[in-house]
């Protein structure tokens, strides 16, 4: 069965910000130097947790994950917004808005359970520490990874895929991008089956996980209470102070999203999903090289190691 055969028209036409062009190049010119900081900052977390041989624990490698779904989440609709804004039309097929808007619902899941993993990683290093090498070992965070990864793009193609979307009256989605449920408002027929998905998709990846993120941190901050030294109960908090702030930030937005249900809201939808399509991805690699050490000692001997180095690899006067 052809998935769109029930659709009266080819594209979507995007609303975008504004149709005022001057904002628009401001716009423009906001939006591509906070993409290819995204790039840059996220790839190069990446480059220098696999170069780091001190880097090389759990914490660091969902890290890794975290900045690879940051990447692929910035690449899927910024490039497409950054064009539309110097567009006077917006338009985007319904083929690939269906396919833009499950790949952002495949990502944001995604990072969701990715970071009740990361809490699960920080309890088990601070309530279990003598058998955390145990536990956190190769093979379960692989283990881990794969059903992160899975779980969340099994959840987001069956929905799809069990019963299409059909379009047959309005083409113009209020939105500068594909998401869920901007296209969902434009729907007709029986949408239930569809509000019923995200609404259990949700239960799954969004309240399930901040529940598990809040129980895993109420165990740790009592946990870190029984440390007898200030030093010591701020030595060990601080290396949860990166993922907290991460998370405060990604529920809270998301938490906006899919719990707003007056009109008022839904006309403001398009501005709310800026803070975790293009905000989101760019503070957490900020986030994770400002308040980590162990980060900003790896990025300083990186760049220390790089810049003692002339063109082509070749050493400068400081090596003999």
């Amino acid at each position: 069965m052809d998935l769109f055969n029930q659709t009266s028209f080819e594209e979507f036409i995007l609303v975008g910000f504004s149709q005022n062009m001057q904002l628009c190049v401001l716009l423009f010119v906001a939006l591509l130097p906070i993409y290819i900081f995204t790039l840059f900052a996220n790839i190069f977390l990446i480059f220098t947790v696999l170069i780091s041989p001190n880097l090389h624990l759990p914490m660091y490698y969902f890290l890794c994950n975290l900045s690879l779904i940051d990447v692929c989440f910035s690449s899927t609709c910024l490039p497409k917004v950054l064009i539309d804004t110097l567009s006077r039309r917006r338009t985007i097929s319904v083929q690939g808005c269906i396919i833009q808007m499950n790949i952002g619902s495949f990502l944001g899941g995604t990072q969701c359970l990715l970071l009740a993993v990361m809490a699960y990683d920080r309890y088990v290093a601070i309530c279990l520490p003598l058998y955390y090498k145990i536990i956190m070992n190769r093979r379960m965070c692989r283990n881990l990874t794969f059903i992160v990864w899975s779980g969340s793009l099994f959840m987001s193609i069956v929905p799809p895929i069990s019963r299409p979307l059909v379009f047959c009256v309005e083409n113009k989605l209020d939105h500068f991008v594909c998401e869920v449920l901007a296209v969902l408002e434009l729907a007709c027929g029986k949408v239930a089956f569809y509000q019923i998905s995200i609404l259990f998709v949700g239960l799954i990846t969004l309240v399930t996980p901040l529940v598990f993120i809040v129980g895993s941190y109420i165990l740790i901050i009592s946990s870190i209470l029984k440390i007898r030294s200030a030093g010591g109960r701020y030595k060990t908090f601080s290396t949860c102070a990166s993922h907290l702030t991460v998370v405060s930030v990604f529920f809270g937005t998301w938490i906006t999203m899919y719990m707003g249900k007056t009109k008022s809201f839904y006309s403001n939808l398009k501005y709310i999903s800026v803070v975790y399509g293009v905000v989101n991805p760019v503070l957490n690699p900020l986030i994770y090289s400002l308040r980590n050490n162990e980060v900003k000692e790896a990025f300083k001997k990186i760049m220390n190691k790089y810049s003692l180095q002339g063109p082509m690899g070749i050493s400068g006067p400081l090596e003999t």
